[in-house]
């Protein structure tokens, strides 16, 4: 059973208190992000230049001195300012070349190449966890050195946070048209990314396991342990809830996510309803299992074209 949002007959107003307070609690068991942004020093390492579309491999920085990397995909042949989406990778070794084209086993999941196709400029950010030199839980261990109060998911978050940064400094992407997309493990980033930045107007899950209990979230490098601890009290309906009004679609496939997930996308209604937003809540089960097919494909690229294109 799911936490009440809002107390029967609640207000707007209420919903804005009790917003704060959520955030405040998922803030505090998440890790507290820095005050202060630095410099991105954004910079572009190679250039290639494809049939319909650019794909650059990029660097920037995150906090002083933590480097990150992925792809930034361009239409050809498109001026003015576009829409842009940050498509966060699934698990795989190959974790951004994944979605961003260069390895091409699996097209489903080449997400990136998809969405620029549609006319979107594409962030395909790595993943912390995929850098060089340590397994998952090593890369974790090395980031607590720095923060000790973070999660896994905090790091995640924050990166989420500065792949935004990237796109909304580009001279050719509309910064008030950026949403977020991910398939598993970039489903999970792209929750916490949009609840904690409102830049994201339109947020697509596919099979992240909604529920803390439908996935591996108390693995390290994601909440860790707490989450299996008496009194934690938070649920991920929470975070649908501070995405309201903005966009979000669950895609599930009856693997991570499936009818057991519908619960979460109805008790966030009423918050959606006070915004005359029901329609930027959306859901599919698609029951191909733990995959992107193409009616997801489908699915998600109507729902981002509603939110971001009009």
């Amino acid at each position: 059973m799911l936490s009440p949002l809002l107390p029967a007959g609640g207000s707007s107003e209420d919903w804005k208190g009790q917003r704060a307070r959520l955030r405040e609690q998922w803030q505090a068991r998440l890790g507290r992000f820095p005050t202060a942004k630095v410099p991105l020093n954004l910079e572009i390492v190679t250039t290639e230049e494809l049939s319909d579309h650019t794909r650059q491999y990029v660097r920037y920085q995150v906090e002083e001195g933590v480097l990150t990397d992925g792809y930034l995909l361009t239409p050809r042949d498109r001026s003015g300012r576009a829409p842009a989406v940050v498509v966060f990778h699934q698990t795989t070794k190959t974790q951004a070349r994944q979605v961003a084209g260069l390895d091409d086993s699996n097209p489903e999941l080449m997400q990136g190449v998809q969405l620029v196709r549609q006319g979107y400029v594409v962030l395909c950010p790595r993943c912390y966890i995929f850098a060089e030199g340590a397994d998952y839980a090593g890369h974790v261990v090395a980031m607590q050195r720095r923060h000790s109060d973070w999660t896994g998911m905090a790091r995640m978050t924050w990166d989420g946070i500065r792949a935004m940064d990237v796109l909304a400094s580009l001279p050719n992407v509309d910064p008030d048209r950026i949403g977020g997309l991910g398939h598993s493990l970039g489903a999970k980033e792209v929750l916490y990314a949009a609840a904690f930045d409102e830049r994201y107007k339109v947020a697509v899950f596919s099979e992240g396991g909604i529920g803390l209990r439908f996935s591996n979230w108390d693995a390290i490098w994601y909440l860790g342990a707490q989450i299996n601890q008496p009194g934690f009290g938070l649920e991920h309906h929470q975070l649908m809830a501070l995405i309201a009004p903005r966009g979000f679609l669950l895609l599930a496939g009856d693997s991570a996510d499936g009818d057991r997930s519908w619960p979460f996308v109805e008790s966030v209604l009423p918050v959606y309803r006070m915004s005359d937003a029901e329609r930027s809540i959306g859901w599919l089960n698609h029951r191909a299992g733990h995959r992107y097919p193409p009616a997801a494909q489908e699915a998600a690229g109507a729902f981002l074209d509603a939110h971001l294109k009009r």
